[in-house]
């Protein structure tokens, strides 16, 4: 759906859906077509653009408007009540467009666990300029234009973020499809899917953990709702005094014996913020019970790695690879 899309120039600007629609709504006798819309717009510049080749079939894609075989458009005046504000017009376009990309393999290939991330200084969903290739240039221009993504303040991330007029859009449409595909095709087979399950209902365990210990006066961040790059999982506080992020918790699940896995980029995180990296394992048997705290280990580098007798360390993966000749 989305590959239809990118072999326009311009996928248009609220400024040229509004005027368009509005005149639709004004000339409800009108038969629109194809070559009134070019008449329409002829020699006119909307933002800094007068080619508008993409603007109609977008409008047909989100369905405001049937486009017909032989051109003619019929609008759905059921839309025209949105068109009280430019602004209003355009979060429901938006709001369209997330719906009807919901099952786009392309859209999920850019909005995915490998570009997107949680930005805990800006509170704010990132995703990196390296999602869009050249072929979808012009639907990141779409997203910039109504205004759902915007350039990232720190200019050398070459990252975007998330307007958050519409995270709760993001949250509902996009983020469910995000936590089915972040691990990937293994995480189809029902033994990785029922981790996750664990993983996230450990994570939520610790989010309200977190929340009590607080008294409610910090705002928590779930990072691994949104990233599984980061290295940790929730953003936290060490006291209610503390005004910058200072408590980042990887959080493990686990039944029995307590024990984690541990990824190559939680260790290289855990080794660089130190004391304030801290584990959170979490029973699953046991975590519904009123009183029930978790194994809380702070600077886990150190107090793991480098305690043999209390940690006992098991290898189940190795990475080789051919060495390059020398000569």
């Amino acid at each position: 759906m989305l590959g239809e899309l990118s072999k326009y120039q311009n996928l248009g600007t609220p400024a040229y859906y509004y005027e368009l629609l509005i005149a639709f709504k004004d000339s409800p006798e009108e038969k629109w077509n194809l070559i009134k819309v070019r008449e329409l717009f002829y020699n006119k510049i909307i933002d800094g653009r007068n080619v508008f080749d993409g603007c109609v079939p977008f409008l047909d894609f989100v369905g405001v408007i049937e486009l017909q075989s032989n051109g003619e458009i019929i609008p759905e005046e059921g839309f025209f009540q949105f068109l009280v504000s430019s602004n209003l017009m355009t979060d429901k376009l938006i709001e369209r467009l997330m719906l009807k990309l919901n099952d786009d393999s392309v859209f999920h290939s850019i909005f995915c666990s490998e570009f997107i991330s949680y930005d805990i200084i800006y509170k704010a969903v990132q995703i990196d300029n390296a999602a869009f290739s050249f072929k979808y240039s012009r639907f990141k221009q779409l997203l910039l234009d109504l205004g759902v993504i915007k350039s990232h303040p720190v200019k050398e991330l070459n990252k975007y973020i998330l307007n958050s007029r519409f995270k709760k859009l993001f949250d509902k449409v996009v983020l469910p499809q995000i936590h089915k595909r972040k691990v990937g095709i293994d995480e189809l087979k029902a033994e990785m899917e029922q981790r996750q399950i664990h993983g996230e209902e450990a994570e939520k365990f610790v989010l309200a953990y977190e929340e009590k210990r607080l008294s409610g006066t910090k705002e928590i961040d779930w990072v691994a709702e949104y990233s599984i790059s980061d290295g940790y999982d929730i953003a936290s506080y060490n006291t209610e005094e503390s005004t910058v992020h200072d408590r980042f918790i990887e959080v493990k699940s686990y039944q029995g014996q307590p024990y984690f896995f541990w990824s190559r980029n939680e260790m290289d995180i855990a080794r660089i913020k130190k004391s304030n990296y801290f584990l959170y394992l979490v029973n699953r048997s046991m975590m519904k019970e009123p009183e029930y705290d978790p194994l809380i280990i702070q600077d886990p580098y150190e107090s793991v790695l480098n305690n043999g007798d209390k940690w006992e360390q098991r290898i189940e993966k190795i990475r080789f690879e051919v060495k390059l000749d020398e000569n």
